[in-house]
Parts: C-alpha cells; sequence; structure tokens
C-alpha cells in the first residue's frame, strides 16, 4: 500500500504546477491533501476525482481557506468529515476514511504562526483534539494518521532549531503534545521510525532562500498505531518538482488494502 501526503497550498495553484501528471505517475493506493483553499464549486472534474481515483473532502466554510481531502484507487467502507467538534469542522481539519479494520485519515492541525488569536484556537484545537487520538488507539482499529500537523517534533525536524525555540511550530507545549502522542498514547511517527537520524524537511518558508538553502521544518507525518508502523517499508520526501511550500511525503507500507476490505 502506497500512501502520500502533501499540503497543496491551494489546490488550484498546486495543479497548475503539474500535480496532477505526477500522481498519475505514482502508483499510490491513498494521497491524502491538506489546505485545498477551495470549495466544491471551485472544484474541476479532474481536481475531485483524478484518473483511476474516488475523492472525498471536507471544505472549510470560509473561502479560500483550509480544507483537507483523500483520493483512494479502492471506495472505503465509510467516510467521516469531521470531528463533530463545531468550531473546528468549519474549518474543514479532518476527514477519515474506512477500509475493513483500517483508518486512514487526511488531517490539517491549525497554524499559530499568525499570531496570538491563532495560537490560542491551535491549543484548543489539539487539546480537543487528543482525546479522540486516545479512542482511536484504544479502539482496537488500525489508524494512519497523514497531514500537516504544523509541529516540529525535535532538534532533528527543523534546521534553525535554536532560532524558533519561541516561535509557533517548535513551542515546548507543542513539542509535548506530540511527545505524548507518540510516549504515552502509543502512536508512532512513521519517517522517524524507519530514519531515526535523519535530518530531512518537508515545509520551507518562502522568505529568504529557505528552499535554495534547505532551511526547512518537518511538520507533515504519517502517524500511525504500531501494526501498520511496523509495516512500513520506505518513506521519501519528494523536492524534485515543487507543487506548493510542502513537498509530498510518501510510505510504501507492507499492507494489501484489497485484502483488508473483503468480506
Amino acid at each position: 500500500m502506497r500512501v502520500i501526503s502533501i499540503n497543496l497550498n491551494g489546490i488550484r495553484s498546486a495543479c497548475s504546477k503539474g500535480l496532477l501528471p505526477w500522481l498519475a505517475q505514482q502508483d499510490a493506493d491513498i494521497v491524502c491533501v491538506q489546505e485545498l483553499k477551495a470549495q466544491a464549486a471551485d472544484m474541476t472534474l479532474e481536481m475531485l476525482a483524478p484518473d483511476g481515483y474516488h475523492g472525498y473532502f471536507h471544505y472549510a466554510e470560509k473561502k479560500g481557506y483550509s480544507g483537507v481531502g483523500i483520493y483512494c484507487r479502492q471506495k472505503p467502507q465509510t467516510v467521516m468529515e469531521g470531528l463533530g467538534i463545531p468550531e473546528f469542522d468549519s474549518e474543514g481539519r479532518y476527514i477519515e476514511t474506512r477500509f475493513g479494520n483500517l483508518s486512514v485519515v487526511s488531517l490539517y492541525l491549525p497554524s499559530g504562526s499568525s499570531g496570538e488569536v491563532r495560537q490560542t484556537v491551535k491549543f484548543q484545537f489539539m487539546a480537543a483534539f487528543m482525546p479522540h487520538l486516545r479512542e482511536l488507539h484504544a479502539s482496537g482499529r488500525e489508524v494512519l494518521l497523514c497531514g500537516d500537523w504544523n509541529v516540529a517534533h525535535t532538534e532533528k525536524d527543523l534546521k534553525n532549531w535554536r532560532g524558533n525555540r519561541k516561535n509557533s511550530g517548535f513551542l515546548p507545549e507543542e513539542r509535548a503534545w506530540l511527545t505524548e502522542l507518540f510516549n504515552e498514547v502509543g502512536f508512532v511517527d512513521v519517517f522517524r521510525h524507519l530514519h531515526p537520524e535523519l535530518e530531512a524537511y518537508t515545509w520551507w518558508s518562502n522568505r529568504g532562500q529557505a528552499w535554495a538553502k534547505n532551511v526547512g521544518w518537518r511538520i507533515d507525518y504519517h502517524i500511525a498505531t504500531p501494526g501498520v508502523a511496523q509495516s512500513a517499508r520506505s518513506a521519501n520526501i519528494y523536492m524534485d518538482q515543487r507543487f506548493s511550500d510542502h513537498a509530498p511525503l510518501t510510505v510504501d507500507y507492507d499492507i494489501n488494502l484489497k485484502a483488508n476490505i473483503s468480506p
């Protein structure tokens, strides 16, 4: 099972930069996308269902903002839009597809970088989301959460960690929240499981020469229950083309999705 996660920073913009032809070459079973910045009326047929895929989306109510989606070759048995928390669901941040005993989620956790108001919203989301994550882990289901978590967990996960210790995305409270998710709840950072020491990034600021100098952050993750994580065979961050300010993160799992959903 090949799964790709990418924050598009606008699906229309990403498609204008060659996203769909690239996707057609990847042979992915599931593609989790975030930050659509589009409503249903803005989506072309190709965006709604690229060749060979079924598309499912959770749009934000605000135009040109947030939104998540999942493309999958196999139709899921269940699709769940949102967390059931109106103030967050209005921003289009969570969609879950279920294939037998496997849940695949596309997630876009709020950013707090624009100021104190949005940082407060981010902390509120994290506080409300943790009980849901605990429920998922305790459910007995296998779970894979892909997306932009807007937190770099350790010093290995951003180039300029010393200069960002007081900035959103690397605050002690945010990092401790991820530590709790991994060490106490029991989820696994799949990329770090495969590459314990590798310094690699998935997002680069548009300021200065961040991309050219590879001064980035690793804030896009595949986070999974141990059974899924143990089946991961390879992880790749694609940097040969740029579809947005994030890079696609692809992980291959030793899971047969068709067998997983057969009766």
